[in-house]
């Protein structure tokens, strides 16, 4: 007999399969069941101990390009007023992603997929640049940064809620730890006052957290770079009005700062920046990925020292100790819900 025809070929043991039932439907597992898998293991169903490392080597190349983000803006802003910045950033962005999905022949995303990446669109394309560079004209980037201080344990709150991933207690002390320490030295570094422009960086906190959070799950379900790439393209009918409108109104003087700022917000935050760090989310969890962003509000103080020329206190060194022991408190709890998770699988 056959070993394709045996009763007891593995594909036939602990199968009932209904007359007329085609076998494809139950090959291929469902959106929420890939998402509950991914999230009870605080990665995505494939990651292995390599992936994980790739995952957050990616995520961290994110964080780094995130955190050039409000200094190249401040540079923008020379050039551009800030409603004519974030258009022009978004059309360029879009461009550059259009033309990338168009030579790669990418078809279209399936019809439900695309309620996510208007989310994604509108939190971390149009809003979270907005909110930002509006709040830049009457902040430095060293206040800007209690923004992303924050970011790092509200994307891993609504990424719980929406995803359904259950990190540890020791990740949440961690989690907790670190935002604690980037805020008191934040607030610090700023004279412990709020500016003029909090209100538009605590709604700049929501909307990119959610934006982070739908990205992170959509990551799981198609490339990263196929998220980004289709918010982008989403979001330009509205960018092309908003610059249309928004030039003629604002004036411009072109510098070298200006259009340098300009390139990088486009291309580098705003396209390979989400790239990467859509990637990396996919590969180890939003939760996770999220924390790496503890370091983003120290690197930018650093950039702004270094391209602004803003003060930087020597308290500096002593927070980016305490960051980095509360990151990989954070990975190292991630890693270990993970392996659980896996032995348990097996």
């Amino acid at each position: 007999m056959r070993a394709d025809n045996s009763a007891t070929h593995p594909s036939s043991i602990a199968v009932a399969e209904s007359v007329g039932t085609p076998r494809t439907a139950r090959a291929i597992p469902s959106e929420a069941a890939t998402a509950s898998a991914a999230g009870r293991s605080g990665s995505s169903p494939a990651t292995g101990p390599s992936a994980g490392r790739s995952g957050t080597v990616l995520a961290g190349l994110g964080v780094v390009a995130f955190s050039l983000t409000f200094p190249a803006t401040a540079w923008g802003l020379e050039s551009f007023g800030p409603w004519s910045l974030v258009a022009l950033r978004s059309v360029l962005a879009a461009l550059v992603a259009g033309s990338v999905l168009l030579a790669a022949r990418v078809p279209l995303p399936e019809r439900r997929h695309w309620a996510g990446l208007a989310v994604v669109g509108g939190g971390v394309v149009v809003g979270f640049p907005l909110l930002t560079t509006l709040a830049l004209e009457t902040s430095t980037t060293s206040h800007a940064a209690v923004v992303v201080g924050l970011l790092p344990l509200t994307t891993a709150v609504l990424g719980s809620l929406r995803t359904g991933e259950r990190p540890s207690r020791t990740f949440w002390t961690a989690a907790l730890a670190g935002a604690s320490v980037v805020i008191a030295f934040t607030v610090q570094q700023s004279g412990g006052a709020l500016a003029p422009g909090d209100l538009y960086l605590f709604g700049a906190l929501l909307v990119c957290a959610a934006g982070y959070t739908e990205g992170g799950r959509l990551a799981r379900l198609m490339p990263g770079w196929h998220v980004i790439g289709w918010a982008l393209v989403l979001c330009l009918p509205l960018a092309v009005a908003g610059a249309l409108v928004a030039l003629p109104l604002e004036p411009v003087h072109l510098n070298a700062h200006g259009v340098l700022g300009l390139v990088w917000v486009a291309a580098g935050s705003t396209f390979l920046g989400l790239y990467v760090w859509y990637r990396g989310m996919a590969a180890i969890g939003v939760a996770r990925a999220s924390q790496l962003q503890l370091a983003q509000p120290l690197l930018t103080l650093v950039w702004s020292f270094l391209l602004l020329g803003e003060e930087m206190s020597a308290a500096a060194p002593v927070a980016a100790v305490a960051v980095l022991v509360c990151i990989a408190a954070t990975q190292r709890a991630g890693r270990g819900a993970a392996g659980e998770s896996r032995r348990v699988r097996s």
